[in-house]
């Protein structure tokens, strides 16, 4: 427990403390926001501030994890969920950087995302599907352990691809993203020390859930807490009224964090429960598609995701984040209740 708090605060404190330089070299950079123009904040006060703040937070998670981390297990913990994260904040970057750089406010292309994505979740599935920690089974609290055999590429592509995009459609407000990630990550890292406990005590022997030491549970909650950590460092900037935004880096780089704690956590089903708000967000864009495509034009929401319906409904930007926060929380305690 002692390294998984370490971790937290070093990521929140080197995250704070890299924040006023970075800022003000995005400003030198001209690296600012570019609104879309059917959006709510529309040629708003939110044209021109800084984006790509997420590179921020990576740097603060990377290194947080790698001093904490018990080194003789890292190689098949933190460091592979380290590198998840970075690859989807890579692509996010290269969106990022066009819409800055050619004032482009739709980035890389839609077939360029996909592609990108695509190729990284089936590294990502493949590498679990094979690793010994991972393998092909799942659990459900509720079901307890279900065999996926070589369906678990398939279905673990769609959910880390499932879960990236479901955390960028959520970054589109002040702190929307950033806290909502930091109650599931602190969730998550709650989890994994369960976990960690559990193996060490030899508590579920009689339920094979994972072929993974107590130590690697550890370091994916150390990591945990590090993802947590880089929020709160962020939310000191991000939060309303926004000094800096996290951009596609932060958003991707974050989806994939929490894919990597679902992977290892062998658990996806509890994302739907603890992560309700950031699926919330992915779901609505579905349902307003479908809408508009089979119903003729008709809407569901005023806007998608849902968290700019209720913006457009006239609710206070703060009011939403908060609102999302608080169902966050309550889920994911939910979820907890369901192993402890």
């Amino acid at each position: 427990m002692q390294r998984m708090i370490f971790a937290f605060l070093e990521a929140a404190a080197i995250t704070m403390l890299i924040s006023p330089a970075f800022i003000k070299m995005l400003r030198r950079l001209k690296y600012g926001q570019v609104e879309r123009e059917e959006g709510p904040h529309a040629k708003s006060a939110k044209e021109g501030t800084p984006t790509m703040g997420g590179i921020m937070f990576i740097i603060g998670i990377i290194a947080a994890v790698l001093i904490s981390s018990k080194y003789n297990i890292a190689l098949e913990y933190s460091i592979p969920s380290l590198l998840i994260m970075i690859a989807f904040g890579l692509v996010g970057f290269l969106d990022d950087f066009i819409k800055v750089k050619f004032k482009r406010n739709l980035g890389l292309k839609a077939y360029q995302k996909i592609i990108a994505q695509f190729l990284l979740a089936f590294i990502v599935a493949f590498y679990a599907y094979k690793s010994g920690n991972i393998g092909s089974k799942l659990y459900s609290p509720i079901f307890g352990e279900i065999e996926l055999g070589w369906f678990y590429v398939p279905f673990v592509m769609f959910t880390v691809i499932a879960i990236v995009n479901s955390a960028n459609l959520t970054d589109g407000l002040d702190g929307l993203l950033s806290g909502t990630t930091l109650i599931y990550s602190l969730a998550m890292g709650a989890l994994f020390l369960y976990f960690a406990k559990a193996f060490a005590a030899d508590f579920i022997s009689d339920k094979p859930i994972f072929t993974a030491a107590s130590d690697g549970m550890l370091n994916m909650g150390i990591f945990a807490f590090a993802v947590a950590g880089g929020c709160l460092g962020f939310l000191k900037s991000n939060s309303y009224p926004a000094k800096v935004f996290m951009g596609d880096t932060g958003s991707m780089a974050l989806g994939g964090a929490m894919s990597a704690m679902v992977i290892y956590s062998r658990s996806p089903f509890l994302f739907l429960l603890m992560g309700c708000c950031i699926v919330a967000s992915a779901v609505s864009v579905v349902l307003q598609v479908g809408s508009f495509k089979l119903r003729h034009g008709k809407r569901i929401f005023k806007m998608a995701p849902l968290h700019h319906h209720f913006e457009l409904l006239g609710q206070p930007e703060t009011k939403i984040v908060s609102g999302y926060m608080i169902v966050t929380a309550i889920c994911c305690l939910a979820a907890l209740a369901l192993f402890m």
